[in-house]
């Protein structure tokens, strides 16, 4: 096996006379993929009547929105925490730990007797969301094989969309038997997914097992010397900002106020937006393990930025739907190859803790950021400023790939045979 088949860190070099992104998944991946779509079917079962049901304890909507921000906000202050818990205790222990919070968090929620309490009990649930979000991101990252990381990511990414568009529509449903229960179903799918991890999630991956030992952990001053992490760093707070920040907050108001359409047609933005994300998911994994991370990153990024900026100069329905589905292709081109970028960056022999919770942070730095300056330019200089500048950060973070470093090894070819003749 030569050299340049094996990636800094992994646990083992990749096969050069397999396909890439074609090794079967471990099995432990497959368990990720069930906990994953459960956790966001949970979590799409709320998101819809969050805002309406803090409205019943007599506050307005800015309060309202305050009850969404907690959660975001609780997720940065304990990433960090979260991390070092990881460096201590392992990954499973804080995955499980984290499920558990949120479901007590979320069936506290359906007992709050004031908006105080509600308050509260959300802030709590976005601890938790951050544990079981890095941890999972650090199994991720320890049990993909490194010729597959592209896909395994996909395959991650898309069991979460897949519950987040299954979840609305059941949240909504339930809804009709009082806005209490979301949140009580929400917290049975979250023990539920704990189970499942809990019971079918080998405590070692396999790569690690004769080691008998814990993964030692990476520094985060060593990632932070590598290129490939800090485009990541950017890329990911990037993102934060435009897709789950700006797509939520800002792109509904721009449908109403700029188009002049109905409150539905910002549905209809974030319905084609994940219609593009899980088209492009469907291959991007794949191609992220035969181009390499760097192309695709360049492409989600531009491709996702230019789409951004043009919503902001659309003046009727149907362009904005389709630069809202061009943008969620190119988040979906994105998704895979960033998780797969860090994976590589960490490797399979060590553990991430820190290293994925700042990575986690910049994410949630850029959600919180995005829409509050985006809200700012829409009310000084109007929407298309906005998404300017918000398509501008993720063309800029494009910039920031190309200087990096490509971190995928490509699997050594095997030699031709000899001609005959």
């Amino acid at each position: 096996m030569s050299k340049s088949s094996r990636t800094p860190g992994d646990a083992r070099p990749v096969a050069a006379n397999r396909p890439p992104g074609r090794t079967r998944l471990p099995r432990d991946i497959k368990v990720m993929l069930v906990a994953a779509f459960l956790i966001a079917i949970g979590f799409g079962l709320v998101a819809p009547v969050l805002p309406q049901f803090a409205t019943t304890f007599d506050v307005g909507a800015t309060a309202a929105a305050v009850i969404v921000s907690i959660f975001a906000f609780m997720r940065l202050v304990f990433a960090p925490a979260g991390g070092a818990l990881i460096v201590r205790l392992g990954e499973r222990p804080v995955y499980v730990a984290g499920l558990l919070i949120v479901a007590a968090s979320a069936a506290a929620s359906a007992f709050a007797q004031d908006y105080w309490q509600l308050l509260v009990f959300r802030g709590l649930g976005g601890a938790g969301s951050v544990m079981f979000t890095v941890a999972s991101m650090a199994l991720v990252v320890r049990l993909a094989p490194p010729e597959s990381r592209g896909r395994v990511s996909g395959a991650y990414a898309s069991a979460f969309l897949i519950g987040n568009v299954c979840g609305p529509i059941v949240g909504g449903l339930l809804a009709g038997f009082g806005l209490r229960v979301p949140f009580l179903v929400y917290a049975a799918a979250l023990v539920v997914a704990a189970l499942v991890v809990q019971t079918q999630l080998s405590h070692v991956p396999a790569a690690a097992r004769d080691a008998g030992a814990t993964a030692p952990a990476m520094e985060l001053r060593e990632a932070l010397r590598d290129s490939a992490y800090r485009a990541g760093l950017f890329s990911s707070f990037a993102n934060g900002w435009a897709t789950f920040g700006v797509r939520m907050a800002t792109v509904p108001l721009f449908a109403v106020a700029a188009l002049g359409a109905g409150p539905e047609s910002a549905g209809w933005a974030l319905a084609v937006f994940a219609g593009g994300n899980a088209a492009a998911l469907t291959f991007s994994g794949r191609l992220a393990d035969s181009l390499g991370r760097k192309p695709l990153m360049l492409a989600g990024l531009l491709v996702t930025g230019t789409a951004t900026a043009a919503i902001g100069f659309t003046h009727d329905l149907t362009w904005f739907l389709l630069a809202s589905a061009v943008a969620g292709i190119g988040s979906g081109l994105l998704g895979p190859a960033q998780q797969a970028a860090i994976a590589d960056v960490i490797g399979n022999k060590r553990s991430g803790g820190r290293v994925l919770a700042l990575f986690q942070m910049t994410a949630d730095s850029g959600a919180i950021i995005g829409p509050v300056v985006a809200g700012l330019l829409a009310d000084q200089l109007g929407y298309p400023w906005a998404f300017g500048v918000t398509g501008g950060v993720l063309i800029t973070a494009a910039v920031g790939w190309l200087l990096a470093r490509e971190t995928f090894r490509r699997p050594a070819a095997s030699p031709a045979p000899p001609a005959l003749g």
